[in-house]
């Protein structure tokens, strides 16, 4: 009998328990998109915390269930949070849940303009310059600009870099794993002298489309401008032989005579930029390059060549006459000092020379 007298008490305990809960004063009510708190009998609640935790909840509508969105305010007022914007906006419970959110997109998005998570391997990692890319200095690129500049318009146009950021910040939203989209986002950070974002995005470009012609030609452009003149002297004439050949490659002469300037190799440059004029008339940086390298006078070129042919010839003369000299030196007297010369040996001499000297030797 003493199991179910313990069975009894426990029934009973759980029924006092229960009319301790309901005497309690407070009562939750399921309203449209929220859980609301009744008070109808007592003025003042103890906390609740899984009250709370539903109160601070949403009903988002279509089935999509429930989500924490608001909490008052200092002033009482509900604030709602919004998942995109990461925080509480100030908001009204009667108005629909796309009026309430309609700030998202309209909001300007703060993140940084990247390509991504760098990736861990291209075919172009072996060249110094893109090894390098975390010691590089800020070198920015203001001509880059014109790169952007709309399709028609004349004359100098100021590129307002804002706007750009802009507009890239966009398409990276609606296209965020496009290659054209990774080359611009390049050439954006060529703009602002960070040569480390520019090359990660070409990284990335190359990673997905290893033959991009362009991409190869920005690169190369980037390291030009660092001074990594063989990397950028091989990735120019790569994107020359991987252009299309319905495309002009105007640019890619640009940059090669541009490369064999620094080097100092004027000959060769002068003619990649007539190249590049042939293609492009009016090519102003083009034209200006060449003219720089046909001011400088021909026989500069060789100087150097003429002048250590000079160099070699005096150093055999002053030789040969150190030579002379010690000669010289050597033999004050002339001939009046000169050795005997030698003769031949010969045996029938030499036994009589032998018979004389003994025959001396006998009469003494």
């Amino acid at each position: 009998m003493r199991p179910y007298t313990r069975i009894a008490s426990y029934a009973l305990w759980f029924l006092v328990l229960q009319v301790e809960l309901t005497n309690s004063g407070s009562s939750w009510r399921l309203s449209a998109d929220k859980v609301v708190k009744a008070t109808e009998f007592v003025p003042s609640l103890e906390e609740d915390p899984i009250f709370d935790i539903l109160a601070n909840s949403v009903n988002l509508g279509n089935g999509q269930g429930w989500s924490k969105s608001a909490v008052p305010n200092e002033n009482g007022m509900l604030q709602i949070y919004c998942n995109e914007c990461n925080g509480f906006m100030p908001g009204n419970f009667d108005r629909g849940l796309s009026e309430r959110f309609a700030h998202v997109a309209n909001r300007e998005y703060d993140d940084v303009l990247d390509c991504g998570k760098p990736v861990n391997f291209t075919y172009y990692d072996n060249l110094i310059g893109v090894a390098n890319r975390n010691k590089h200095p800020l070198v920015p690129e203001p001509n880059v600009a014109l790169i952007f500049k709309k399709k028609g318009a004349k004359g100098i146009v100021d590129v307002d870099i804002n706007s750009l950021e802009k507009r890239l910040k966009k398409a990276k939203r609606e296209k965020p794993k496009s290659v054209q989209l990774y080359n611009q986002i390049g050439n954006f950070w060529r703009i602002k002298g960070n040569a480390q974002r520019s090359i990660e995005c070409f990284r990335r470009a190359l990673a997905v489309s290893p033959h991009n012609a362009e991409v190869l030609l920005n690169l190369a452009r980037v390291l030009l401008i660092l001074q990594y003149l063989d990397d950028a002297t091989y990735l120019a004439r790569r994107s020359l032989e991987l252009l299309p050949p319905e495309r002009d490659a105007w640019e890619q002469f640009l940059t090669l005579g541009q490369i064999f300037k620094a080097y100092g190799h004027f000959q060769e440059a002068a003619i990649h930029l007539r190249h590049a004029l042939e293609l492009k008339p009016d090519l102003t940086d083009a034209a200006e390059a060449l003219k720089e390298v046909e001011s400088l006078p021909v026989a500069s070129i060789h100087v150097y060549t003429l002048l250590i042919i000079v160099c070699l010839v005096l150093g055999v003369l002053l030789v040969i006459l150190s030579s002379g000299e010690c000669e010289e030196d050597s033999n004050p007297n002339g001939d009046q000092m000169q050795r005997p010369v030698q003769r031949h040996f010969n045996r029938a001499m030499a036994m009589r020379s032998l018979r004389l000297n003994v025959s001396r030797n006998k009469r003494c």
